[in-house]
């Protein structure tokens, strides 16, 4: 069960595995672009080009579909970044339902664990696989994997990494669990961290926070939904920056200096560079390519 593209490597490794996959679940089709052409998930794709059984779930409700699932007599569920399954689904299979969660659970439980981690600057991050329960996130864990985060990752390069060493958590998972050497651990309720969704709001950047935490947020939300700014009185989107300097403090979001190849802007505390831009209506660009179409003045100011 999956709906995004983070959820291909696990299916492409279970189709590689030993371990047979029955059917695919995921949301339906759904009408997209000015055009409005029904367009499938990810996974819903992956699944008719391979020409593997797809179930679409509308709801939870639809009882036809839940009938399905249960004709089907499959040992176990697995969940990779679909929805939150009610407790009548999740009871379905002989073993249960499993999920893979782009977290080192107890810490962020929630809808953006790689977002959060990001925009908190960890240094670290990881899967982990458990046993779904009827509170979200609070499973029995199977396995984990840890991995770095580099200075250098932003949301999608996370992601894409996380994917892939999920995709191994997750066939290790299964394997142990058939073999009958699974050691649960209890998540410890005094780590628990939340991840909650983001919303709109979020997206402003705040220039009087440091240099160092808008970076972050930066990079935890690039190249979607992205961090925003109003300059020169349009909405702009701000994909990558640097920080040049951590220390230094004047009026934030007065731009420091505006060359051929830089644009630097005070924070709270620091100096940021802003590497890619897009304002509205326009493509993203780097910033050279940016500043030779713009004009900035000294009274300019990131708001």
């Amino acid at each position: 069960m999956g709906n995004p593209k983070f959820a291909l490597p696990s299916l492409e490794s279970l189709l590689e595995s030993k371990h047979e996959v029955k059917a695919i679940v995921s949301n339906p089709a759904k009408p997209m672009g000015r055009k409005r052409v029904l367009k499938h998930t990810d996974v819903g794709s992956y699944s008719l080009q391979n020409n593997i059984e797809l179930i679409e779930l509308d709801s939870f409700n639809n009882d036809t579909i839940y009938k399905k699932l249960l004709s089907l007599n499959v040992d176990i569920f697995v969940v990779v970044a679909f929805r939150i399954l009610p407790e009548k689904y999740i009871s379905i299979p002989k073993f249960g339902s499993i999920n893979l969660h782009a977290s080192l659970l107890p810490s962020y439980r929630g809808a953006a664990p790689i977002q959060w981690a990001l925009m908190n600057g960890d240094k670290t991050t990881g899967v982990s696989v458990f046993q779904i329960e009827k509170k979200v996130d609070t499973g029995k864990i199977i396995t984990q994997a840890k991995i770095d985060i580099d200075k250098n990752d932003n949301y999608e390069i996370l992601s894409n990494k996380l994917s892939k060493v999920g995709a191994g958590a997750l066939v290790e998972a299964l394997n142990n669990l058939e073999e009958g050497e699974v050691d649960y651990n209890k998540q410890d309720k005094s780590l628990v961290t939340k991840a909650p969704k983001i919303s709109k709001e979020m997206l402003r950047i705040q220039w009087d926070w440091p240099a160092a935490k808008i970076n972050n947020w930066v990079r935890g939300l690039s190249p979607k939904p992205c961090m925003m700014a109003i300059f020169q009185n349009k909405r702009t989107k701000i994909l990558k920056t640097l920080v040049l300097d951590d220390k230094v403090k004047k009026a934030p979001g007065k731009i420091k200096a505006a060359a051929n190849s830089s644009l630097e802007i005070y924070t709270g505390r620091g100096l940021i560079s802003i590497l890619e831009i897009q304002q509205e209506g326009k493509k993203c660009l780097p910033i050279d390519q940016f500043l030779r179409g713009t004009r900035i003045s000294d009274r300019d100011f990131f708001s």
